[in-house]
């Protein structure tokens, strides 16, 4: 198959990409690199470095994409708002129309902010919408389409410094650096953390399903309050931490909410926290 990752120089889209590699796929990724790596490079890829709104410069046409590229943290949202909607919605619709016209099947990634009010932050409501816009080309166009919400992810490639770091990969960079691990609030909000490797097995699944169903949840099903991965943490690294002030949009649970990618694509997430943290 003819494969396009958007943000395939990125943590999820170079996992992705070396899972797909071994299928000898014929795959490419378009990324601004914004966030995505040049390091992560893999070879046998074709990468463009270009903005995903500007796909309609390449005639290429493909079998399948895998929509991954986004501006993907709730804090910087806040700092650049425009600059989210257009990474997250303006460039969703490109990568929509593009599929469109070319009749290419597109797996979206979305996220597990949908379940929560759109309107605590940017990058929220950018999400919604990208979601909004996949069930418009769905049902208008008949564009088929998956939706795809993943939950808290970590793994190997992932960011451990900068503004667009998650909590896992800030926290082994603190550890690496010597550094306490900063809790944000109480610590009790809770997180479903899902390892790379059972998200890209679910994306994998959901692109050779022949199911109906078209919204799918990656996610654990275990969550965790922040301060019981902080205790895993400092049993693994005798570690210490700071209490920071809480943050706008910061969620107090999320949690896989159904079980349609266990059901009906025989998925079922086999890493666990507890036990990568251990092994770090």
């Amino acid at each position: 198959m003819k494969i396009l990752v958007t943000g395939g120089a990125g943590f999820v889209g170079t996992n992705l990409l070396s899972h797909l590699l071994l299928s000898n796929n014929e795959l490419y990724s378009i990324d601004n690199y914004s966030i995505g790596k040049i390091e992560n490079h893999i070879q046998g890829i074709k990468y463009i470095n270009d903005d995903i709104e500007n796909i309609f410069r390449y005639s290429m046409k493909f079998d399948l994409i895998f929509h991954l590229a986004a501006l993907s943290r709730i804090q910087p949202s806040f700092n650049d708002p425009e600059l989210t909607f257009d990474s997250n919605t303006a460039g969703t619709i490109k990568i929509l129309e593009f599929a469109r016209k070319n009749n290419t099947p597109v797996i979206y990634s979305g996220s597990s902010s949908m379940h929560h009010n759109p309107i605590l932050s940017p990058y929220a409501m950018t999400k919604y919408l990208g979601e909004q816009l996949c069930k418009l080309y769905r049902e208008s166009y008949n564009l088929k389409v998956h939706i795809v919400r993943f939950y808290n992810v970590y793994g190997p490639y992932e960011i451990t410094d900068g503004k667009w770091a998650a909590l896992i990969g800030k926290w082994r960079n603190n550890i690496k650096n010597n550094e306490p691990l900063h809790i944000v609030g109480d610590g009790n909000q809770r997180r479903d953390f899902t390892h790379i490797n059972d998200i890209v097995s679910g994306l994998v699944a959901i692109s050779q399903t022949k199911s109906k169903n078209y919204e799918w949840e990656l996610g654990s099903g275990i969550n965790y309050s922040i301060n019981e991965v902080f205790d895993m943490f400092r049993s693994k690294f005798d570690c210490k931490s700071i209490y920071v002030d809480d943050q706008k949009g910061n969620y107090r649970e999320t949690l896989r909410e159904n079980d349609k990618a266990l059901d009906e694509l025989d998925w079922k997430p086999k890493e666990n926290l507890k036990e990568y943290i251990m092994n770090l």
